[in-house]
Order: structure tokens, then sequence, then C-alpha cells
């Protein structure tokens, strides 16, 4: 199969490096149809350029829905940049990335994503005017994973009234699989709300954070005990393709409703989640927080605003249930369809977004 036939649905996608530094990097614009094309950069070892690939494409393409969803006039875009972020970040590698980005002329706008922080993008931003997501000293939104966390809370208030008939989580048990930049914070607003939280993570350093502001949060050893737990909502937060087909017989919770991008391992399991009576949260329906918080940097940054914006979160979440039920669909087949149908109604007539048109 070709680069062409992979890259099928997208507008652009871009390979770019830079030798000096080390940069390998894809950039991949699925759509330009509602403006601009916005999504982070991910910094990730990847065991190969083909995976590198198969991301930054489900990830551009879950961009353009997750804006389209979230009702902003922004298309849909995604980078990777191929390495350890622990070893080959630097300086001249995130300039030579900025340098890539400015050279689409403002048909991709940057941001973080996992690997990447609002200091990276202040480096990027000396060689590169369409970056967002930078440090607050820099006139940004910061961490966006702050609202990320608290659309995907808000998602699961939604999911918890068609579930039990109300928004609360209290009493609830909550497995969080992952709690890095977003799961973190999404423990907290658990915590807070008065759930029984259980997480996991690969990362040691995050689990110990999490015991230390929450010791009442119980800590499992793995994603697979996690799954295996008695549950009433699981959380991934972590990397995509967490619903497999397996994860799916073995749950027991009533709600999957989390962070993570693209967390349907493949087509099909969307049913399989509804054949078993698990109310699946769509992720780029719920986790567009952080997304709202970025763009907002695009009119003047005002985190009062973006959170405002990213309440409706839960009024979104709910007409995507409700579209579900009438049309008898899948909540994630429900919220593609009403996705598509804001791309081909609002969408611009040319298609595509050009700098300066």
């Amino acid at each position: 199969m070709s680069v062409f036939d992979l890259g099928a649905d997208h507008e652009q996608v871009v390979f770019a490096q830079d030798p000096a530094s080390g940069l390998r990097a894809i950039i991949a614009v699925h759509s330009t149809a509602l403006g601009p094309a916005l999504g982070g950069t991910r910094f990730h070892p990847y065991a190969s350029t083909a995976d590198a690939l198969a991301d930054v494409l489900a990830l551009s393409r879950g961009m353009s829905y997750k804006a389209a969803l979230a009702g902003l006039d922004l298309g849909g875009g995604k980078a990777v940049i191929i390495g350890d972020p622990h070893t080959d970040k630097s300086e001249p590698l995130l300039r030579a990335y900025g340098r890539q980005v400015q050279a689409l002329g403002g048909r991709y706008y940057t941001a973080c994503d996992v690997g990447t922080f609002s200091e990276d993008m202040d480096l990027i931003a000396r060689e590169c005017a369409f970056v967002t997501g930078r440090t607050v000293a820099h006139g940004g939104a910061g961490d966006s994973s702050v609202l990320t966390a608290y659309g995907v809370f808000q998602g699961m208030r939604a999911a918890a009234t068609v579930a039990w008939g109300g928004p609360s989580l209290e009493g609830r048990t909550v497995g969080v699989a992952g709690v890095g930049k977003v799961g973190h914070h999404l423990v907290r607003h658990l915590v807070e709300d008065g759930a029984q939280v259980v997480v996991t993570d690969v990362h040691a350093p995050s689990l110990e954070r999490v015991r230390d502001e929450h010791p009442s949060v119980r800590v499992v050893g793995s994603t697979e005990e996690l799954v295996a737990s008695a549950l009433d909502v699981y959380a991934p937060c972590a990397l995509g393709g967490a619903l497999t087909d397996e994860v799916v017989e073995t749950l027991s919770a009533r709600i999957v409703c989390g962070a993570a991008n693209n967390q349907l391992a493949h087509p099909g399991v969307e049913k399989a989640l509804a054949e078993r009576g698990i109310l699946y949260a769509p992720d780029y329906c719920v986790n567009a927080g952080g997304l709202i918080q970025v763009a907002d940097e695009l009119e003047g940054f005002s985190f009062e605003r973006a959170q405002q914006r990213a309440a409706g979160i839960l009024d979104t979440t709910l007409a995507v249930f409700e579209f579900a039920a009438s049309d008898g669909v899948p909540p994630a087949i429900a919220a593609d369809r009403l996705a598509e149908r804001r791309m081909r109604e609002v969408g611009r007539l040319r298609g595509m977004w050009l700098p300066g048109r």
C-alpha cells in the first residue's frame, strides 16, 4: 500500500527532517474545511516510521472531528516527532521543527501533546508564528491538560446522567489508566466529587504524585488488573487503542469515558461495547477541552472563557447520546455523524483553507 493510499482522506502529509539536529517528524493536515488545522505535536520513540505515520494520520483525522464537534472554526492536524523526548529533545531540534511548521504558512497550528510541554512550544515559537499552548509568561494558555481533564469530567457527568439518572460520581468506583498530564487532574475532579478512584500507570513518579496528593486513591499494578477490577467507570487516559476486544469482554464498568485519543482498537469495538451494555463516551467528544483551551489563544487567552466553553462538553456529550438513541447507533457512530454534518454544512465551499484567503 502506498503512502497516498494510507493518507487518502488527508489534504497534506509532510515528512520533515533536519540531520544536524536529528529531527525526524511527520506533519499531517487532515482537513481545513472549517479553518486552519490545529493539533498537538507528539514526541514519541516509535518502533518504525510506519507506526509513526499510522499514528499521525489517525490523530489528525480525530482532530478534525474533535474541532467540528466542539463547534470550533478549525480543522484537524497533528504532528509526530520520532524519538525519545527524554534523550533526543533539544533546542536545535525543536527550533528546526518550528521552521518546518512555519513553512506551511499557517495551514497548521501546533500545540502540546504526549512528550511535549508549553516550554517546548516557546522554543518552537522562536522560529514559528503558528504555535499555541505556550506558557503563561509568553501570553499563552499554559498546560492544556487542565481543561482536557475538566472536559473529560464533564463528559463523565453526562454519561452518569444517562446511566444512573444524575451527574454525580459520588460513591462510584472509577478506574483511571494513566495518571500523567491529564489523568492526575482528572483524579482530582473525581475525588472532589466523592468517587472511589483506582489508578495505574507505567510511570512510577506519576503514581507517587497521585499518592501524595490523594491518599484515598488505590493503586494497582497494571492496566490488566485495573480492567479486571470491579468498576463503575473506566477512564483510559494513556495512549490509543486501549479498548480491544479482550478489554471489552473483561470490563465490568457501565461507562467508558477517558482522555486518550483513538481508544477504539479497531472498527467494530464500539458495537461490542453497546452489545455488552457499556455506555461509551466518544474520546474526541469528551477530551476536546485541551483543544478548546489552546484555540482560545488565537483570540487572546482567557482561562475563564475557555473553561466556560469546555463546560459545554457536558451538553455536547448528552447530544451525542440522544442522537445515538434516536438513530439506533452506538455513540461513536453518532459523534462521527454529527461532526461530519457540521464539516459538510458549515465547511468552506472551496473545501480547503489557504493563508490569506
